[in-house]
């Protein structure tokens, strides 16, 4: 369902998905029901995930009630990374870009700083974060990680001269 819900313009783990043609992405953006429907199943997910969008227009996301129960199988199953990263893949061809960058940074701030989901956090890092297609907000997050990695010396996702001087 996930490949249907999420479809990239590249071949995933599903050998029978299609994938999307750049004709049928700018049809889907045209169409509001069509968004509408794509932001009720990104909610979906979240929910599924235990998060809640708190805006949709921002994108902004928190934890939802049932988190803590919903983490453990986030952490139990690695299945989901790649639903997940198929996800933020999908928002960016979508023109979602914002909700992208929030979702990469609760996945961060669970993983990094909260530490809630330490197997979560490898996908977060070699994946999730190179998801984002704006080059300064990628820039942004991997900061962000590098500032709350531990041991802050075996960060290996940028340049530790640069990430030094980044402002």
């Amino acid at each position: 369902f996930i490949f249907r819900l999420f479809p990239l313009r590249e071949h995933g783990m599903n050998w029978r998905a299609k994938p999307l043609t750049c004709q049928e992405i700018e049809a889907f953006k045209k169409s509001k029901e069509v968004m509408g429907r794509f932001v009720r199943a990104y909610q979906l997910m979240l929910g599924f995930y235990g998060i809640i969008l708190t805006n949709q227009e921002t994108g902004e996301l928190e934890r939802a009630e049932n988190w803590a129960e919903r983490f453990q199988n986030l952490n139990r199953f690695s299945h989901n990374n790649l639903r997940i990263t198929r996800i933020l893949k999908c928002l960016g061809e979508m023109g979602y870009e914002h909700y992208q960058v929030h979702l990469v940074k609760f996945f961060l701030t669970e993983t990094l700083v909260k530490e809630t989901l330490p197997n979560v956090k490898r996908s977060a890092l070699d994946y999730f974060l190179f998801t984002i297609r704006n080059k300064q907000r990628r820039r942004e997050l991997v900061h962000y990680a590098w500032q709350h990695y531990k041991p802050q010396g075996s960060f290996v996702w940028g340049p530790h001269d640069k990430l030094l001087k980044y402002r």
